[in-house]
């Protein structure tokens, strides 16, 4: 106890003898790595030991004090502590003392108040460089925000931004970018907000300020969620939210907590998301931050229109509607007053419905989101009336609103994401088609919401193609397409409500209703968990049900075409159809029956059968086969049987050209200087990555370079900006498919990535793959295909030698390698 006195006494005898100087440094150090509560305590206390001997530095303890209460959302703290103001004290204490005040008031919405102290500051700037004066532009920027006026916001940020570079203040441009990313999301700019985002976390990263790297990372988190990417934006949001509560930043943690809450909303957990609204709403009435009162109130609005309950919908717009007026944010009440229109329709209110909703989505300040969004609630309002004209008018125009802001996403990544906000009026609009008896022309909005992506990288459609008022499906001759593949085409809509199957011969189209994409996602899901495991997947309830779901009900249209090519949606394309179980003459499965090829859309299938079709090779038969890589960590370590695979691989194409890269030539660096677009077969033997938040940062792994030893990844992101146009490239690695499937593009991973490339088909795997079946797989594969089978032929001989083997009939060896039909 002595020895802990005498600890204590030393620690608080030093801190005393301490400099203001030293002190004052130790406390903004805390503040700017985030220890907010720790900083504001310091400076009170040294506030309270100088102010009646050392004026100066007292009163910059109270303006670190008051900082730290801003960062903290605690806006009303700030008034007292800095008001009144001293007078007639120097520059570097009244500049920031009254930027300070204007920025509380701002955000207390006591606008005449802050423009009075930020008119006092920027006199006191005028013709001076004091570095607090950076700080002024920051706090006008803030004001005009609050206000609505986005232009003047960001006018005043970027001469921020450029005040902190002439003066070399990381910190200051942390913020100002922090404040432009804001600002450009309020905008919906959301590409803009990504990049200034992104900028503003680097810039605090690199000076440790903790203090901005959480709100950073939740705005770009809020970006991500707006470009489609839920799943990314959740990581990030949680994330942002426990490091908030860590800083004791309310206001924040409610803003993440908010955002978090949206992506449970619309992952259909209403319980879990109403838990985080109110949560954040406790939150910010606590610290009174009337802003995120408003956003807190508009989600809880939504979040009643998804449980239907349109009253408490009406009364939290109101409420959210009510705040934005008083706070002369024009921009902020269209949010409420759709929801008010939405709410109206629940009640069976048309007329009200009609003005409201027509009167958002006309407004000059709305932005495409909340445009699309009250063009389809318009259109579901006139689909329910049975006015047919005036819905299909809508549902144009809402997609037409939609492909229009998605042909503005600049991120490769978020390109990929962006169409699951597009989801709902696409399914809607689909059974729309439906419902009238045309599904002919449902099947050509369906395939034209299809590896949209994929398809504008290969230049098979432009991008945000569009008559002045609506986006244009190209046209679509399913039939044919199905007489050039002399195969039966099954292409699968997944819908909220209602799937479909369009089973497509040479001679006609089907439409098979299936049920919801919820009951059909529980299956596959049931089923993939069965086919991982070490029970022969004949036994599984789960198979039949998916056969018997999937593709009974077209089973007549198949008797005489055992080629199949699968279209699938959603959950599907984590499924290997092959697997699927028929019961009849006797239990087996469907790849007995059944000769499968997967293709992500009509129209890239039609431009691969026009290629075939032409009858011209792009290369006589080569090979270029890479891999049998040395162990670039304990966490890749070598596989045993690679050699023997490249040896095997390598005998069926004795006297074509060949350039193999093997042991520690088998660099990433080696494939992309070997001019890939040369060979007519590219191979890969290694492991392989399938990065589920990001999908183009999948990768095979290789050897080390010498010249770049942390470099032993080949990237999806890599493979694609280097032409390809192999007949066939085979990755022989686990989830060379990819782990994630995006609304409309499928899974997107490696075997993606060398299709945009520019591959005509393209061997990978849905899971993790043994050595020894693989090798022995390859094998019989190229034995078949040097035999002059097609690749699709091969494989599925490859499978059947397994399938019937006695060592590896388990699907789990043979099913995971799928073929995908590219251009």
């Amino acid at each position: 106890m002595l020895l802990l006195v005498s600890a204590l006494c030393v620690v608080s005898c030093n801190r005393q003898s301490e400099s203001p100087e030293a002190a004052f440094e130790r406390a903004s150090r805390a503040f700017i790595r985030g220890d907010l509560q720790a900083s504001k305590y310091e400076a009170r206390n040294k506030y309270e030991r100088l102010k009646n001997s050392n004026f100066y530095w007292a009163w910059k303890f109270r303006i670190l004090e008051a900082r730290a209460s801003l960062w903290q959302g605690l806006f009303a703290e700030v008034p007292p502590l800095l008001t009144p103001a001293p007078q007639n004290i120097q520059a570097d204490l009244s500049i920031p003392t009254f930027a300070l005040l204007g920025v509380a008031h701002a955000h207390l919405q006591e606008y005449s108040d802050a423009e009075r102290a930020l008119n006092q500051a920027s006199a006191l700037c005028s013709g001076s460089s004091d570095p607090s004066c950076g700080e002024v532009l920051q706090a006008r920027g803030l004001l005009a925000s609050e206000q609505g006026n986005s232009t003047v916001a960001a006018q005043f940020y970027k001469l921020a931004l450029s005040f902190a570079r002439d003066h070399h203040d990381t910190f200051l441009e942390a913020t100002a970018y922090l404040n432009l990313g804001a600002e450009s999301l309020a905008q919906a700019h959301f590409d803009e907000a990504l990049d200034e985002s992104q900028a503003a976390y680097e810039a605090a990263k690199s000076i440790g300020a903790g203090v901005v790297e959480p709100i950073a990372q939740g705005n770009i988190g809020w970006a991500c969620y707006r470009l489609g990417d839920s799943e990314k934006a959740l990581q990030l949001f949680i994330a942002a939210e426990k490091r908030a509560s860590e800083l004791q930043d309310f206001v924040d943690q409610g803003v993440w907590l908010t955002n978090a809450g949206y992506v449970y909303m619309d992952g259909h957990d209403l319980p879990l998301a109403e838990s985080s609204f109110r949560r954040a709403l406790k939150l910010e009435q606590t610290v009174n931050s009337r802003e995120n009162i408003y956003n807190n109130l508009r989600a809880l609005a939504r979040l009643a229109l998804e449980a239907n309950d349109p009253r408490k919908a009406q009364d939290y717009a109101e409420q959210a509607l009510s705040i934005a007026r008083r706070s002369s944010n024009h921009l902020n009440e269209l949010y409420p007053e759709l929801v008010e229109g939405q709410a109206a329709t629940l009640r069976g209110d048309e007329a009200t419905a009609r003005k409201i909703l027509d009167a958002v989505q006309r407004d000059a300040a709305c932005p495409d989101y909340l445009k699309w969004e009250a063009q389809h609630s318009l259109a579901r309002l006139e689909e329910a009336k049975a006015h047919k004209d005036a819905a299909e008018r809508e549902y144009r125009a809402a997609l037409s609103t939609f492909e229009g802001a998605r042909s503005t996403v600049r991120h490769g990544d978020f390109q990929l994401s962006f169409l699951t906000n597009g989801e709902r009026i696409y399914d809607d609009y689909i059974n729309f088609l439906v419902a009238q008896g045309r599904p002919d022309e449902a099947l050509r909005w369906a395939d034209y919401s299809r590896a949209r992506t994929l398809s504008e990288g290969l230049g098979l459609l432009s991008k945000g193609k569009r008559t002045a008022d609506h986006a244009v499906p190209p046209t679509l001759n399913a039939a044919e397409i199905s007489r050039r593949a002399q195969s039966v085409l099954l292409f699968y809509w997944l819908g909220e409500r209602q799937s479909y199957l369009w089973a497509i011969t040479p001679l006609k189209t089907v439409l098979f209703p299936l049920p919801s994409g919820a009951t059909i996602d529980a299956l596959v899901q049931r089923y993939r968990a069965a086919l991982n495991g070490p029970q022969d997947a004949l036994s599984s309830e789960d198979g039949r049900a998916l056969y018997h779901t999937l593709i009974a009900p077209a089973k007549a249209l198949l008797a005489d075409k055992p080629k199949i090519f699968i279209l699938p949606d959603g959950s599907l394309n984590n499924l290997n159809f092959e697997t699927l179980v028929v019961d009849a003459p006797a239990p087996h499965y469907w790849i007995e029956d059944a000769d499968v090829v997967n293709a992500s859309s009509l129209r890239v299938l039609a431009a691969s059968l026009h290629r075939q079709n032409s009858g011209t090779r792009e290369h006589p038969r080569s090979l270029l086969l890479i891999g049998d890589s040395i162990a670039p960590s304990t966490e890749y370590p070598e596989l045993p049987r690679a050699g023997e695979q490249m040896a095997s691989v390598a005998r069926h194409f004795g006297g074509a050209q060949e350039q193999v890269f093997q042991r520690e030539q088998a660099t990433p660096g080696a494939y992309l200087n070997s001019h890939p677009e040369k060979f007519s077969h590219i191979h890969f033997v290694a492991h392989g990555t399938a990065s589920r938040l990001s999908p183009l940062d999948s990768a095979i792994v290789l050897s080390k370079s010498t010249l770049e030893p942390e470099s032993f990844k080949l990237y999806a992101r890599e493979i694609v900006q280097h032409p390809v146009r192999a007949d066939l490239v085979t990755i022989s690695a686990c989830y060379g498919a990819g782990s994630r499937a995006y609304s409309g593009e499928g899974l997107v991973g490696l075997a993606w990535a060398f299709l945009r490339a520019g591959a005509h088909n393209v061997i990978a795997s849905l899971w993790e793959v043994t050595d020894a079946s693989t090798q022995q797989l390859m094998d019989r594969f190229y034995d078949e295909l040097g035999k002059g089978a097609s690749p699709h032929q091969a494989l599925r001989a490859a499978k059947l030698s397994l399938l019937h083997g006695s060592t590896f009939h388990n699907p789990f060896y043979w099913a995971p390698f799928q073929i995908y039909a590219g251009s």
